[in-house]
């Protein structure tokens, strides 16, 4: 990925889902049932990739330790991140059903998620001299520049009302 050179923010405007989902690996030496873990989270996020209209706008990976990995996915609503979890023909379901199934409460791996709605023009975002990264990764980056050379105004620059202190 090519550096982006400057100070640059996000371009989003409206509603927004941050969610964060995980796996921690208690036991190395029990591949057999961890690596499935692992491996269930590429196809959905190649279907959901092909989907426009799912309401996943993309995520960013991250490794946390050698033990933990992390997702940063971003939505643009609660209701279609649910849509997608419940959804029976999609590849989330059959995934959730084999861990609970395989895994359940024996402790080999452990998996989280957390989820936050964020109201419209409650975020700001600022990349300086990166490479195409998160939100602005995948909403398109613009210069903050102006208005949105500080964080207040990048605020209300995606159109939130932020008082003056």
């Amino acid at each position: 990925m090519s550096i982006v050179r400057g100070r640059m923010t996000d371009s989003h405007s409206g509603p927004l889902v941050v969610f964060l989902i995980g796996m921690r690996i208690n036991h190395f030496r029990k591949v057999g049932k961890w690596f499935p873990v692992f491996r269930a989270m590429g196809p959905m996020l190649r279907e959901l990739s092909a989907q426009p209209d799912s309401g996943f706008i993309g995520s960013e990976f991250a490794l946390v330790s050698p033990r933990q990995l992390l997702l940063l996915q971003y939505w643009r609503s609660f209701e279609a991140l649910e849509s997608y979890a419940r959804a029976r023909d999609a590849q989330h379901w059959p995934a959730w059903t084999a861990f609970n199934r395989r895994i359940g409460d024996d402790g080999t791996v452990g998996i989280y998620h957390e989820t936050y709605v964020v109201a419209g023009g409650a975020h700001e975002t600022v990349y300086a001299n990166m490479p195409a990264f998160g939100l602005g990764r995948f909403t398109g980056l613009v210069p903050a520049t102006g208005s949105r050379n500080a964080a207040r105004g990048r605020m209300r620059g995606s159109g939130g009302d932020v008082e003056e202190a």
